[in-house]
C-alpha cells in the first residue's frame, strides 16, 4: 500500500495549490482527481473557459460596435461560435497541461479516479476501468469543490434547460437566452451571448442583481447592462420551467404576486452552487457535515477528525477560486507547524462582465447593519482621461472609510480592469491604510487607477481634483 504524508482529494485551485505547497514544505504528497484532466471546475468548466468566451465575445462586440469610432473600418463581422468554443478548449488545455507540469515538477503523485475514505487514514481510489487501489495518508485535505444547484421543480435536460457547464459548449447562438439568477455566473454567461446577438432576459428573485455586493455596484451594473440590451425581471420568483421542443417557457410571479411568463430557446439555470461530497465515504471516516451539506471545519480548517481538513467550495464561505487557494496554502503551512492567517474580509469578489465589477471589504449595507460610523468617497470613470481615450467611460470607484480614523473599510469598483484594480484595495486594507494614505500615493497618469486616488480624495477630504 502506497503511503503519503498528505493526500488531497480534488485538483481544483484549492486542491492543486494545497498539494504544491505541501510538496514545497517537504511532505510526500498525492492528489486524487476523478476526471482525466486536472484543474477542477475552475480550469475545465468554470473560471478559465468562461473568461476565454468573455474575451472572444468582447472582441466581437468591439469589432461590431466600437472599432468604427477608433477609425477602424471593417466588413460586417461574423461570430463563429464553433471557433470560439474551439479556442476556449485550447485555452483550457494549456492551463490543465500546466497543472500536470507543476505536479511533475513538485514530485506529486497523481491518481486518476474517485477518492473515497475507507477509514480516517485509508483512501480507496476507484479508477475509470473499475479497478481500485487503496493508499494510506497521514493527513487528508478534502477539496472536492461544488457543482451547479437547481430548483426542485426544474428538470435540467442539459440541452435546452442548462447549467453553466453546458452554456460553455453551445453549438449555436441562442435567439433568446433566459437566465434564472442574477448572480455572477448568470450575468457573465448572459453577457457572452448578448454580445454575440442573443436576446437575454435575467429573472432574479431578489430586488437587485449581484445582491451580495455593494448596492452602488448593483445599481451601476444594472444601468450599464440595460444600456447594452440585457433585460431584467427583478423581484420575480420562478415557479415552473417547461420545455416544448425548442422552446422553454418560464412561469413566475412578480413582486405584485401576478403570474408572468417568458419564453426562450434556451434557459440557463444559475441559482448558485452546492458542495460536492457524494461518494467521498465521509461516514466511514466519521467526518461531519453541516445543515447545508458542507464539511464542518474549525478555524484551522480542520474537520472533527483531527487528521482530515477541508477547503474551498466544500466548506462554508464564498465559493471563489482564490479563497480556495488561500485555504490550500493555509492548511499545508498549518501541517508544517507554521502560523498562517487568512483575512476573509479581504477576499475580493469579481464579476467579469464589461465593464468589470469588483469589491473587497465591507459594503455600505453591512456597515449600516453593524452600526459603524463611516464616510464615502466616489469618482466616476468618465471623468478620467484614460477612460475617455479607451472609450470605457462607464462605472465608478467607491471607497468607504471609518468616519473617525479614516481607515479604509471597503473598496468597490465598476469599470475597465476593475478585476485588476481591486488588488490596490486589498493591499491597502491589508496594511490598514487610511483613505488619505491612498490619496497621497502617486498614481501614474493616464490610468484607470487614478479613479481610486480621486475616490480616496473624496472620502478623506471631499476634494477630488478632476471632478
Amino acid at each position: 500500500m502506497s503511503q503519503f504524508d498528505v493526500t488531497v482529494i480534488g485538483s481544483g485551485p484549492g486542491g492543486y495549490v494545497a498539494a504544491i505547497r505541501a510538496a514545497q514544505l517537504g511532505f510526500t504528497t498525492a492528489i486524487i482527481e476523478k476526471y482525466p484532466t486536472l484543474g477542477g471546475t475552475c480550469l475545465n468548466v468554470g473560471c478559465i473557459p468562461s473568461k476565454a468566451l468573455l474575451d472572444s465575445s468582447e472582441h466581437f462586440e468591439n469589432a461590431k460596435h466600437n472599432f468604427a469610432g477608433h477609425g477602424i473600418i471593417i466588413n460586417e463581422p461574423q461570430a463563429d461560435i464553433a471557433r470560439m468554443i474551439e479556442r476556449k478548449n485550447e485555452v483550457v488545455k494549456q492551463n490543465t497541461d500546466g497543472i500536470n507540469y507543476l505536479m511533475n515538477k513538485n514530485k506529486i503523485t497523481v491518481f486518476e479516479g474517485v477518492g473515497s475514505f475507507e477509514s480516517a487514514t485509508q483512501i480507496k481510489v476507484t479508477k475509470n476501468d473499475g479497478s481500485t487501489e487503496t493508499i494510506e495518508s497521514k493527513y487528508t485535505i478534502i477539496a472536492t469543490g461544488s457543482k451547479p444547484s437547481t430548483l426542485p421543480f426544474i428538470t435540467l435536460d442539459k440541452e435546452r434547460v442548462i447549467t453553466s457547464t453546458e452554456a460553455l459548449n453551445l453549438k449555436e447562438i441562442p435567439k433568446h437566452l433566459v437566465v434564472i439568477g442574477g448572480g455572477v455566473i448568470g450575468l457573465e454567461l448572459g453577457s457572452v451571448y448578448l454580445r454575440l446577438g442573443a436576446q437575454v432576459t435575467v429573472v432574479e428573485f431578489m430586488d437587485k442583481i449581484i445582491p451580495g455586493m455593494d448596492g452602488a455596484l448593483s445599481k451601476e451594473l444594472t444601468k450599464v447592462l440595460k444600456k447594452q440590451g440585457m433585460k431584467f425581471m427583478l423581484s420575480t420568483a420562478v415557479s415552473a420551467v417547461e420545455r416544448n421542443g425548442d422552446t422553454v417557457k418560464i412561469t413566475a410571479k412578480d413582486k405584485k404576486g401576478e403570474e408572468v411568463t417568458v419564453e426562450g430557446d434556451y434557459c440557463l439555470v444559475s441559482v448558485g452552487r452546492k458542495p460536492y461530497t457524494e461518494g467521498l465515504g465521509l461516514e466511514k471516516a466519521g467526518v461531519e457535515l453541516d445543515e447545508r451539506g458542507r464539511v464542518k471545519v474549525n478555524d484551522h480548517l480542520q474537520t472533527n477528525v483531527a487528521n482530515i481538513y477541508a477547503i474551498g467550495d466544500v466548506i462554508k464561505g464564498a465559493m471563489l477560486a482564490h479563497k480556495a487557494e488561500e485555504e490550500g496554502v493555509f492548511v499545508a503551512e498549518t501541517l508544517a507547524g507554521q502560523k498562517p492567517h487568512i483575512n476573509y474580509n479581504l477576499i475580493p469578489g469579481v464579476v467579469y462582465t464589461w465593464p468589470e465589477v469588483a469589491g473587497v471589504g465591507k459594503t455600505e449595507e453591512q456597515l449600516k447593519e453593524e452600526g459603524v460610523a463611516y464616510k464615502v468617497g466616489s469618482f466616476p470613470m468618465r471623468a478620467l482621461g484614460r477612460s475617455r481615450a479607451s472609450g470605457d467611460v462607464d462605472g465608478l470607484v467607491k471607497i468607504i472609510a471609518d468616519e473617525k480614523t479614516d481607515e479604509v473599510l471597503g473598496m468597490h469598483i465598476v469599470g475597465a480592469r476593475a478585476a485588476d484594480l481591486i488588488a490596490e484595495g486589498v493591499i491597502a486594507m491589508e496594511f490598514r491604510a487610511s483613505a488619505e494614505d491612498i490619496a497621497r500615493s502617486s498614481h501614474a497618469h493616464p490610468t484607470y487607477a487614478e479613479a481610486i486616488k480621486e475616490a480616496a480624495l473624496d472620502a478623506t477630504a471631499k476634494r477630488p481634483i478632476h471632478m
